[in-house]
């Protein structure tokens, strides 16, 4: 139980410490419940140095004033604010230090009125404050102080038994106020750690230890970060910070306020606080030259932060990925498949095959490349389609690296033959089974393959110019022209045998829908025996790649 009636300086100050004790003792809880990972997301770290930044300022001499320990927190916050939710902490304290200046001995009513005074500060920095933040939650602890402090004048342990119970109710109605925390289901991260710095003061004033961990979940219900947007909401990419100081002797009060409508008009997230010692700049723009050129108006730049949000969701994004995919359960199969065009790799994914090798004619995925995709697929045994025959050797040499699973390659030399071997897996059947069935099911595929010639040239009785279309079977030369579609339809015939019964025309990146319509329109009825099916493979280079089984 509190049992003081007033705090002079030197207590304010243990106060100031604890609490910010107390919120690096969490920071990093609070810092992995960001959901929005931008550079200004942070908002345990960020709050924590902002607080370790004041408790440094006010720990230079001792002050047994009380209005003086406030004023040398609030100064060291401003100094030392990151991220939006550390310049609204700094602001929180920039009122609180205003309403005890020149007090010597802090009462619960006066305390309580700091509090408020230090809420409207942060309220009137923000450009456009938003409700359900760690602004609601100051304003809101800080009203029902006040009422408190009235029914109760000398009564610190009441005071902030009200604080903190007030605190958790208004934190987890913050889930109702903005449309991102109710779909979430969550509440304000802002919000916590303000409510840990005052658990704080509370273990500071009672004597307690500091908690090693505080929970950040409310009746079951997780935790939030106060930035409330998605990737598709970045209108302004990079957030930008400074200092200006020692500010122009001709520099004003209004000058500030018309830097911050100037920067409101080139960006968002806008925060200039400060006076004529120190102003701190906070905004998110995709001007940030013009940011600096507008605060060089009024004094000298230093810790200058640009930061490009943007970039830094993509990365993030990546590593969730990466994690994600590294904390999937091992199955007992998997398999990784060599493809190059949209539309092979998506039949390859809707095939179930769990990694996609980026490669073709013109660029062979090297080892390494096929190595890391084994690696990646999370399963005690691999198989592997090569689908190039420039390929299938790199594939074998990737399979002797990977010593913590099974790998066998299924020496399919192009996609189709790896379509078929996909088709053939059967996941209840035993590895040696599978391998044997898909190596079956990918030679029982002959392959045609219409490109155009690169020069001139003699080839096995062929003269073929520069420009000319040709047709392959199976890897050889078997029909030159000049157009593409005669070229196809001439080569099926080297194909085709009364035994087969199906046709699939994969068209290329360079070959219009329409036109591969209309070649496989006139092969099912050239073909009147066989099915003939069209599917966009979206391979270059290659006009056609035809598969007949």
């Amino acid at each position: 139980m509190i049992q003081i009636k007033t705090i002079d300086g030197v207590l304010l100050r243990d106060m100031f410490v604890t609490g910010a004790a107390m919120l690096e003792k969490n920071r990093e809880a609070v810092d992995a419940l960001n959901v929005f990972p931008v550079p200004d997301g942070d908002t345990g770290t960020n709050m924590s140095l902002t607080m370790n930044s004041a408790v440094r300022e006010a720990s230079q001499k001792e002050y047994l004033n009380a209005g003086d320990a406030a004023a040398a927190v609030a100064k060291g916050a401003l100094r030392g604010a990151r991220g939006n939710s550390g310049v609204i902490t700094s602001q929180l304290y920039r009122g609180f230090a205003r309403a005890l200046e020149g007090v010597e001995r802090v009462t619960p009513v006066q305390f309580a009125a700091a509090l408020k005074r230090g809420a409207e500060t942060a309220y009137k920095a923000v450009m456009k404050p938003k409700e359900g933040t760690i602004l609601t939650v100051a304003r809101v602890i800080a009203e029902e102080a006040v009422k408190q402090a009235e029914r109760t004048p000398d009564d610190y342990d009441a005071l902030f038994e009200n604080i903190l119970t007030t605190g958790e109710a208004i934190l987890k109605k913050t889930q109702s106020m903005l449309p991102a925390l109710t779909q979430a289901g969550v509440v304000d991260a802002g919000g916590r750690g303000l409510l840990l710095i005052y658990m704080g003061y509370v273990a500071c004033l009672r004597g307690e230890e500091i908690p090693t961990e505080v929970s950040n979940e409310t009746d079951g219900v997780p935790v939030f970060v106060d930035d409330h947007e998605s990737l598709e909401e970045i209108k302004f990419a990079y957030c930008t910070e400074f200092l200006i100081q020692n500010l122009y002797p001709d520099i004003l009060e209004e000058d500030i306020d018309s830097l911050r409508r100037r920067l409101n008009r080139i960006g968002d997230c806008v925060v200039v606080v400060g006076d004529l010692g120190l102003v701190k700049v906070h905004v998110h723009t995709n001007e940030p030259g013009k940011a600096l050129e507008y605060g060089l108006s009024l004094g000298e730049l230093v810790n200058l932060k640009i930061e490009n949000m943007v970039q830094q969701f993509r990365d993030n994004q990546a590593a969730a990925a990466k994690k994600a995919e590294a904390e999937k359960p091992v199955k007992e199969y998997g398999m990784v498949a060599v493809s190059l065009g949209e539309g092979f790799n998506n039949i390859f994914t809707d095939l179930t095959v769990d990694s996609i090798v980026e490669g073709g004619q013109t660029m062979n995925p090297s080892i390494e490349d096929l190595s890391a995709a084994i690696e990646k697929t999370r399963a005690k045994t691999v198989f592997v389609l090569p689908n190039n025959g420039n390929v299938i050797l790199a594939a074998q040499q990737a399979a002797k690296l990977c010593e913590d699973k099974k790998v066998i390659v299924i020496p399919t030399k192009n996609v189709a033959m790896g379509i078929a071997a996909a088709i053939a897996f059967q996941p209840e059947q035993s590895a040696e089974d599978n391998a044997a069935e898909m190596e079956e099911a990918a030679q029982r595929v002959r392959t045609g393959t219409v490109t155009y010639a690169v020069r001139d040239t003699e080839y096995e009785g062929h003269t073929i110019k520069e420009g000319d279309i040709i047709g392959l079977y199976n890897g050889a030369i078997h029909t030159v022209g000049n157009s593409i579609h005669d070229v196809t339809r001439d080569l099926m015939k080297e194909i085709v045998t009364e035994d087969d019964e199906l046709i699939t025309v994969y068209y290329g990146k360079d070959t219009s829908e329409e036109d591969a319509q209309a070649l496989t329109d006139e092969l099912a009825e050239l073909y009147e025996d066989c099915d003939v099916e069209m599917q966009m493979g979206g391979q270059p280079l290659y006009y056609y790649l035809v598969s007949v089984e």
